[in-house]
């Protein structure tokens, strides 16, 4: 919590010193909304995708669930993501949630979920790889590439300590400390849930292949929030920007990625040249597009609510 305020404090205080609050205001006031729309049915319709691999992923262990429940699912996860830290909160909804349907398959959920989001961060990250080699000789994006590193690193040690049998014997030595924690029981049906994915070569190449083609559709929604304040750049650029600003978002820094997200577009689109007001108008229009999907999420939430939850023995 103490690293949170920080982080956001440090964060509301360089969109202090960087942005003039009425110009801001008359640039979003100013905003065309066929863009903001095109951006919206981006983020929204790209959801389905999103709930075929899932669907795709449980399937594989027994658990068999319909597609629209899965869209709903993800709408109510990023309603609650809206209170809870980023990306993150999310996930530990749609845990909840789906275990309630499938008993006593916690850590099979569980590790789906985490399989998924796992997935979801490397194909961001090819994407990024990508993004630099498009920015070279075009683009100064030099000062992000240690977050790209980092990522990367990140990625292929977890990738390692998950699916090669060679990393149990070096997960063995932290038994004592998740004992003494009481996490042994979890984290080992967490580790065998994903672990049992090895053997799934081809359904994990499928599910990451239309990962990096959602993450790249929707890279083009953050380029239409753009446009619609007036930031004429090319798509090239965003798919530079893009991959990097999801992964932001996926470390849970602030609370729904509160002024994280806003100085991160007031940094990135300053580097080249775009005046601050208009970046910090983009990153807020944005948040505003991505809330439609927790808007429609917490909708459901309501009409539940009124109507009486529904059993949540699967039928």
């Amino acid at each position: 919590m103490v690293g949170t305020l920080v982080l956001t404090a440090a964060a509301v205080a360089y969109l202090v010193w960087k942005v003039d609050l009425r110009e801001t205001i008359e640039v979003i006031s100013e905003a065309n909304p066929w863009w903001l729309l095109l951006a919206v049915a981006i983020m929204n319709l790209t959801l389905i995708p999103m709930a075929m691999r899932w669907k795709w992923l449980m399937r594989s262990q027994g658990m068999r669930e319909h597609l629209p429940w899965l869209v709903r699912a993800y709408l109510v996860a990023y309603a609650a993501g809206q209170i809870l830290p980023t990306s993150i909160g999310g996930d530990a909804v749609r845990i909840l949630e789906t275990s309630r349907r499938h008993p006593a398959r916690l850590g099979a959920v569980s590790a789906i979920v985490l399989l998924e989001r796992a997935l979801g961060g490397a194909a961001t990250v090819l994407l990024g790889a990508i993004g630099f080699l498009l920015a070279i000789g075009t683009y100064d994006v030099g000062a992000y590439l240690w977050l790209e590193g980092a990522f990367v690193l990140g990625t292929i040690v977890l990738g390692f300590l998950f699916f090669s049998r060679t990393a149990r014997p070096l997960l063995r030595w932290t038994r004592p400390l998740l004992a003494k924690l009481k996490l042994e029981k979890p984290m080992r049906a967490l580790y065998d849930g994903v672990h049992a994915f090895r053997d799934h070569g081809r359904l994990l190449a499928g599910v990451f292949a239309l990962t990096v083609a959602v993450q790249a559709v929707r890279v083009l929604a953050i380029w239409a929030t753009a446009k619609a304040v007036g930031i004429d750049l090319s798509p090239r650029l965003f798919y530079v920007m893009g991959p990097l600003f999801f992964l932001v978002l996926l470390v849970p820094f602030t609370l729904n990625g509160f002024a994280v997200r806003e100085a991160f577009f007031v940094s990135f689109l300053g580097s080249v040249g775009v005046a601050a007001d208009q970046a910090f108008a983009a990153g807020f229009l944005f948040f505003l597009v991505a809330s439609s999907m927790a808007l429609l999420g917490g909708a459901i939430l309501l009409w539940e609510g009124l109507r009486g939850r529904p059993s949540a023995t699967h039928a």
